[in-house]
This record gives C-alpha cells, structure tokens and sequence, in this order.
C-alpha cells in the first residue's frame, strides 16, 4: 500500500501568521504559485491569502485549512460575534481532486477556521468552488460569499523505475514479461505453421477484388473508435480511461486473429492479409482517430504512436509465414508437422495469453473501475457483430464472413498500452491503460468461450449422426 500524507496549508490569525499541519511533510511555499488574491474575497482565506495555488502530490490524502473572518450583522448589533455560519466546498475537477468533507477545526479567535479533508487523484489542476453560508437567520442559508480563487495542483509522484513498477504491478513492463519470452519461440513456429495454410490463389483473389479487407478497414478504425466514444460518453467514463478505450478500439487487428480464423473455421489466408493491411493502415489511423476524439473528449495530449512497434509487428508477422510459405513449397514432410501442430500450439497460445494478461495486470483488478470492465466486456462482442453483419451485407462466402467478423472484433491491445505507455506520465498512463488491458482480457477469454463452444458444438453433432443413421 502506498503510505497516505496528511498535509495542511498556511492560515491567517489576526496578530499573527499560524502553521497547522500534521503527519511528516507540509505544504512547501516555494511550490505555491504566488499571486494577489483577489480583493473580491473579503472574508474566505487560505493561509494569508497571498498564494492561490497549492501543491499535493498524486494520490494521497490530506487537508486544506480554510479560514473566515465574516461576522453576521445581527450579531454585531448584540455587541458579540456570531459562528452561526459554514463553508462548503467542492472540486471542479473530481479525478484531479475529490473533497471528503468539511468540519469545523473548533479553533477559538476573531477568524473562524474550517479542516476540509481532500483526496488527490491524478495529475493536473483541480479549481475550488468555496462558498461561505450564514446560518444566523431563521430561514435558509445565506449565500454570503463565493470564491474560486484558489485551486490545488496535483503533481507527479516519484517517476524512478523501482517506483514505477511497485505502483504498475510491472503492467508499464509488459513486454519484458518471462512468460511472453518463453512464448515466443511457440509463436515463431506457429506463424510458420500458418504460412503453410496460405493458399496463393486466395491472395490473387483479394488482389482482384479486395472487397473483406477494405470492410476490416472499415469496421476497426471507423466504427469501432466511434462506439468506444459514444458507450465512454454514456457510462461517464474518466477522460484518461475514455481516450484509453478510444485508443484501444481504434488499434489493428491482433496476431490472434487468425488464429481464432483457423480454429473457427475461417479463411486463414485471409486473416493474415487482413492483419498486414491494418497494421500498414493504423500508422496513419490511429493519429488521427486519436486526434479527433481526444479534442472531443478535452483531452489534449501529444500522442505517440510507435511506429517502430508497429514494423516490429509487421516483421514478426510477414518473416515467420514467408518462411512457411516457401517450406510448403520445399519441404512437404515438415510441412505435414507443421500443419499438425498448429491447432494444439494455437490451443496452448490462448490460454498462455490468458495467463499472462491476468499476470500483467494483477496489481490494478482490485482497482479496476466496474464502468470500463462492463464496457471492456462489449468491445468484442460488439465488433464480432459489426464485422459478421458487413460481411453479410456484402455477400461474402462464410469462411470470409467468419474471417472479417474476427478480424474487426480482436484488436491488437498490445499495441495500444505501447501508446498509452510513450504518450502519458507514469501514473496517467497506467490509469488509462486499464482499458487495452480489459479489453485483451475479455477478448481473450471471450474467444476461447467461442472456440470450446465450436469445438464441443461439432462433437456433438459428429455424435449425433451415426444415432440418427441408425
């Protein structure tokens, strides 16, 4: 657990400046942004009134004093002062800073004094709405006056890598995970294995008529971005969790995608096109969808899209099934090995993928929001239904339907945490990361629902048929 500060800020006693703070940092006024308070607050302070900005650190809790010289009018007549009064106050920015509550500190003097207890989320800067109530009359509370002076800056904790990985669960580390080098190996034969399944007469047909390819274009980068914002919208979803999602839906086709193809009994040949022809194409998509609803969603951050990761991917792809390709030309017999291991290899990829994403993100399940895991869980599911649907309506065969359908509702969540990893500080980062992180986990586990469900579907009607013979 991280250990919680509690810190306090400077206020104003008549006679005399005070410092009020307990536990073991306070607020540090070289810090402060110093600016002239506005004359308009005549009553509401917090320290003397010369600072308008304070700073926290991300994530921890801790308390603002907020001081109040009013005195109501009737009790002045009586010749006494009146403490028939309160503040209330509230954060402008809630994932930036979030108020626990207000109590009154008891402190006896001309300047009545109030303990608002605050949490600090992620970086940035949180304005404070101050309002100051007269409870001295019969009736409601008088609004007396109202002040967003004053605000709260959260900064970045401590950015050393012993930190980043203690706070991330190793999830900023996920491609230096042993499991997925223990896999790799694996993956290299299978995509080998795969090589071997394409058919060249296949890829002169998409040459001609590449009619699935410009669908799975479709669906992954215009449909799908798009869902992702309207369903980030509608749940209320944090701006870095909604242009994580955003991002997430608008990344290429993943490896497994034609994995589930062969398993599924879909159009290999097909798949591994339509996963080269995304990848190219997200060089240039994912900016600009990125681009468009970040400034939809307020969020004006630089992005940065891994354009070496991206080659990587289409090295790691294209190398492996070329050689494939020319060891069913050359070698039949390893061929036939290949073709046999494929469909145990691509069983035991699964489950390791599954293994290594619950591995990955261990740390941050226990604080996962339930809005981002309830859509996180849609996202296949929905371009399942968006790919199926535009493939029928385009009159594909269904070996191509399954393909396309495939293709638009698996995406590369990997390369999507590589975007949130490069583009955002450490704690933003892992914040918005939670959404790639949920969707490859529910992709992934949705997929080998599906795939047992065909397998144990076919069985039995295999089963069946010798029954109804008889």
């Amino acid at each position: 657990m991280r250990t919680l500060f509690t810190f306090c800020c400077l206020f104003l006693t008549t006679g005399a400046d005070r410092a009020w703070a307990t536990g073991n940092l306070t607020v540090d006024s070289s810090n402060d942004t110093n600016q002239t308070a506005d004359s308009s607050s005549r009553y509401i302070r917090i320290g003397d009134g010369s600072s308008q900005e304070f700073e926290f650190p991300e994530y921890t809790n801790g308390v603002i004093v907020i001081s109040s010289q009013y005195r109501s009018a009737a009790a002045s007549r009586k010749g006494r002062q009146s403490w028939k009064q309160t503040v209330t106050v509230r954060s402008l920015d809630p994932e930036v800073l979030s108020i626990l509550n207000v109590t009154d500190s008891g402190h006896a003097g001309p300047a009545k004094s109030y303990i608002i207890s605050i949490r600090s989320g992620i970086p940035g800067r949180a304005q404070l709405q101050i309002q100051l109530l007269d409870l001295d009359q019969d009736s409601v509370p008088v609004l007396i006056e109202e002040s967003t002076d004053y605000s709260i800056r959260v900064a970045p904790g401590n950015d050393d890598p012993a930190t980043r990985l203690i706070q991330s669960g190793g999830l900023s580390h996920f491609s230096e995970n042993p499991v997925l080098f223990a896999l790799l190996p694996l993956i290299f034969i299978n995509k080998c294995a795969f090589g071997c399944k394409v058919e060249v007469e296949v890829l002169r047909g998409l040459l001609r008529s590449p009619v699935p390819l410009l669908l799975g274009v479709l669906g992954q980068f215009l449909v799908m971005p798009l869902y992702a914002y309207c369903v980030s919208r509608l749940v209320l979803l944090p701006k870095p969790l909604s242009l994580g999602l955003v991002i997430t839906c608008s990344a290429p086709g993943g490896g497994g995608g034609y994995l589930y193809s062969l398993l599924l009994g879909g159009d290999v040949t097909l798949a591994i096109s339509m996963t080269l022809v995304s990848t190219v194409v997200a060089a240039a998509a994912m900016p600009l969808s990125s681009a468009l609803y970040g400034r939809l969603l307020g969020v004006h951050a630089a992005l940065h899209v891994p354009f070496v990761k991206i080659l990587g991917t289409l090295l790691f792809i294209a190398i492996p099934i070329s050689l494939g390709m020319l060891i069913k030309l050359r070698l039949p017999a390893l061929t036939r090995v290949l073709l046999a291991l494929i469909r145990p290899f691509s069983l035991v990829l699964i489950v390791g993928g599954i293994f290594m994403a619950y591995q990955m993100g261990a740390s941050i399940l226990a604080n996962v929001r339930p809005q981002i895991v309830a859509v996180g869980v849609t996202v296949p599911l929905l371009g399942l239904v968006v790919g199926a649907i535009l493939a029928k309506l385009a009159g594909l065969a269904p070996p191509q339907r399954k393909t396309v359908s495939i293709e638009v509702g698996v995406q590369n969540s990997l390369l999507a945490l590589a975007v949130m990893q490069l583009s955002f500080r450490r704690t933003e980062a892992d914040f918005a990361s939670q959404a790639p992180f949920i969707v490859a986990l529910s992709s992934t586990s949705e997929m080998l629902l599906i795939v047992l469900g065909y397998f144990a579907q076919r069985r039995l009607c295999r089963s069946a048929v010798p029954r109804s013979d008889a």
